[in-house]
């Protein structure tokens, strides 16, 4: 038995919990640059904002209907997720985390009202942490998945579902009949799983909702579409056949790449910029105890601007795997130097750390002489408390430049001219109460 806990418009709900002002009013999170819609509320959505619509296009809501829009504030986001997880996590005894605003939770070995237990754990989330989610609960991940998708829509749209299915619903607390019905309400491409194109093939075929999916064999879902539709298929009929992953896999690529705020012409600040990523992506490569061996820089120009193209890469294989920031910077500088040629106006940059292996991991080599290298790795660790304590970027390498993380004087920043503070993270930002 499995729960998914999904935090509700999550960017949005986090920007709420500090500025209740914006309670009723429609509300969407604009991604990086402010380029385009990648959250809103449920305000904004019936305005007709379509996810990852342009704000240029939606720009005129701000006058007509009042529309406010919100420069994405990831570091706010990522802790208020880590505040919900750990409340979510104790609904059962493993949980996984699935997104920055989902989480699988085992249910095994529990007795009694499941249902009443996650409305329990939700009204904590929100009394301690502001944040409202929906729960759903079912025999395996894909049933809970469905069940969620209810849980809110029966919340959203009142009349699409029962209203006893508002905010929690345990698909198996329901009998075959109660079942049916939900899933003759239920489009087929809501089911986790199913995409949009395998969703329009399966239109084609006349199967148009999830009661039509479950009553397909399961060998002419694997014989059409192949054997990830059959497992989709078979958990739905509730026969668990994906596990909860409470441990994830390392990573096997970490990349760090971002849109510049303006067109950058000179190769100063781009090496700022590649040394900055490359310093964050050893940050990630140190917290998952892995080794790069080689480094991938790259930059290139606006694809929707005009004036002379520019699209060039390098991969800098290292001499050693390392997680050391100093050597990942020195090889991304290198990079962007052999690379970079003058006239462009580059509008992207980024770093990919490559063929990494495990940090424990020790390669033979022939006597190839001394490198000059030292073992870094206590340096390491005190450079990622200290940024963890004071925030990130106290310490850094010089080439990353000196003026801060101030986005005002970084030619190559990212333009969030609608962020709200890190009320979470940085004391500068805590909010202050006065009585």
């Amino acid at each position: 038995m499995f729960a998914l806990i999904d935090g509700n418009n999550f960017y949005v709900s986090c920007e709420r919990v500090f500025r209740p002002s914006l309670v009723g009013r429609p509300v969407v999170v604009l991604s990086n640059n402010d380029g385009c819609a990648i959250a809103r509320s449920n305000e904004a959505k019936d305005l007709g904002v379509k996810m990852g619509q342009p704000w240029y296009q939606i720009r005129q809501l701000e006058e007509s209907h009042g529309l406010v829009a919100l420069s994405a504030n990831f570091t706010l986001y990522g802790d208020m997720s880590d505040r919900m997880m750990s409340l979510a996590a104790g609904m059962g005894p493993h949980a996984e985390t699935y997104s920055i605003d989902e989480a699988f939770i085992s249910l095994q070995g529990l007795k009694g009202d499941l249902a009443e237990r996650a409305r329990a754990v939700r009204a904590r989330i929100l009394q301690w942490i502001g944040i409202p989610t929906c729960v759903g609960i079912g025999q395996t991940k894909t049933l809970a998945k469905l069940a969620n998708h209810i849980a809110k829509s029966s919340e959203r749209k009142p009349g699409s579902y029962p209203p006893d299915l508002a905010q929690v619903c345990n698909l198996a607390a329901l009998n075959q009949e109660e079942l049916h019905a939900l899933y003759q309400a239920t489009p087929v491409g809501e089911v986790w799983g199913v995409g949009p194109r395998i969703g329009k093939q399966l239109l084609v075929e006349g199967v148009t909702t999830v009661l039509d999916l479950v009553r397909m064999p399961p060998t002419m879902a694997r014989a059409r579409w192949g054997v990830v539709m059959e497992r989709t298929l078979r958990e739905l009929l509730g026969q668990t056949c994906i596990e909860l992953d409470d441990a994830p896999l390392p990573k096997q690529e970490i990349a760090c790449t971002r849109s510049f705020g303006r067109p950058v012409q000179q190769l100063e600040p781009l090496i700022e910029a590649v040394s900055e990523f490359a310093a964050r992506a050893a940050e990630k490569l140190r917290k998952q105890g892995s080794l790069a061996g080689q480094l991938h820089v790259f930059a290139h120009t606006s694809p929707f601007r005009p004036g002379p193209r520019f699209s060039r890469s390098v991969t800098v294989p290292l001499r050693r795997p390392t997680a050391d920031t100093t050597q990942l910077v020195r090889a991304a500088v290198m990079g962007m130097r052999t690379i970079y040629r003058p006239g462009y106006d580059l509008a992207k940059a980024g770093v990919m750390l490559l063929d990494l292996v495990d940090g424990h991991a020790w390669q033979g080599e022939l006597e190839l002489g001394e490198d000059g290298g030292q073992d870094r790795s206590r340096l390491m660790a005190a450079m990622d408390v200290l940024n963890h304590r004071y925030g990130r970027g106290t310490v850094h390498v010089a080439s990353t430049g000196t003026q801060g993380h101030n986005a005002d004087h970084r030619v190559w920043a990212m333009r969030q001219e609608r962020r709200t503070p890190q009320y979470t993270t940085r004391w500068e930002d805590v909010p202050i109460a006065k009585a």
